[in-house]
């Protein structure tokens, strides 16, 4: 959907209720209270009331829009800017385009579509032959560390890790893609406290299909992956060589810093991963065009607000 689309289909904040309603009926609205999916449109309250215990819920009830005061059209909007652009748009630059007086609302509104990104990437694995290395990426340093002697390289409170997965299947015969060997299919992002093998594991386990491959380096942290995927293939790749190796893992963390650093300044390290969520949802779903737009209004009519957040 481009901006001539959004502003033809949804003109005003009834068409975008209409919309949020059709997909909610879609997806099917449950009762908190008692747990029936029978219900009645009382449309003069626009609320869904209960046919078992009668008990009402609003129309952004147990939606990503939970609790919001803002207006649908300010939603729609997110939804089309987060969708139709190859890279991000900031929360600072939203509060410009709708009017908005305050930059809270419009914050945390971009970051709860974040974390419903992230969501919706969690209910797939990834299989087939994975890279897998980590990325360390500059946040700010945390409060209670701000007193704390800076440290250089990968130990720096500057730096935030992440463990970095992509499916990456070699190209047959005949096939070129971009002068690679190796095409990419969908990636995960995930920030991690520590380099240890258990928390390595913990998120292989949770990510990866068993009947997987992993393509690593030798590193000690991921001792343990032979025993949790059909075959893990350890190499010792000389620092010039790692792009090669594991090409597409490092373009995707190469790309995502470009992101961040083109886009966002001083990000907060407890929230980096609502960023990283959005970069792999997009880069996930790079084929699916138009179809982001409706993608995302699933994503977002059926997420449990579960995003908390404070400014310091």
């Amino acid at each position: 959907m481009n901006l001539l689309n959004l502003a033809t289909s949804f003109p005003d904040e009834s068409s975008c209720k209409l919309k949020w309603k059709e997909y909610r009926d879609k997806q099917g609205v449950v009762c908190p209270h008692c747990g029936s999916k029978a219900h009645y449109w009382k449309s003069d309250k626009e609320c869904y009331e209960c046919k078992t215990c009668h008990y009402r819920q609003s129309l952004r009830s147990n939606t990503i829009m939970h609790g919001s005061q803002l207006p649908f059209r300010y939603w729609f909007v997110a939804f089309h800017l987060l969708t139709s652009t190859k890279k991000s748009f900031s929360a600072k630059e939203l509060q410009r385009q709708v009017g908005h007086k305050f930059y809270e609302p419009i914050w945390a509104l971009l970051h709860k579509l974040r974390a419903a990104m992230g969501k919706r990437d969690e209910e797939y694995k990834l299989s087939g032959i994975i890279e897998l290395d980590e990325g360390f990426f500059s946040t700010e340093i945390e409060e209670e560390r701000k007193t704390e002697k800076l440290k250089r390289g990968r130990g720096s409170q500057k730096k935030s890790k992440v463990l970095v997965m992509a499916e990456s299947t070699p190209v047959e015969e005949g096939e070129k893609v971009k002068d690679k060997s190796r095409k990419v299919g969908h990636i995960k992002m995930y920030v991690i406290e520590d380099l240890k093998a258990k928390t390595i594991d913990s998120k292989v386990s949770d990510h990866i299909e068993t009947t997987s491959t992993i393509d690593s380096d030798n590193s000690t942290s991921y001792t343990n992956l032979r025993k949790l995927v059909a075959e893990h293939r350890p190499k010792v790749i000389p620092k010039e060589d790692v792009e090669k190796v594991l090409p597409w893992v490092h373009i995707a963390i190469s790309n995502a810093k470009r992101l961040l650093l083109s886009v966002f300044h001083d990000l907060k390290p407890e929230y980096l991963q609502n960023y990283l969520n959005e970069y792999c949802y997009k880069f996930n779903r790079r084929y699916f065009g138009e179809r982001q737009f409706d993608r995302m209004l699933i994503a977002a009519v059926t997420y449990k607000n579960e995003f908390r957040y404070h400014i310091r």
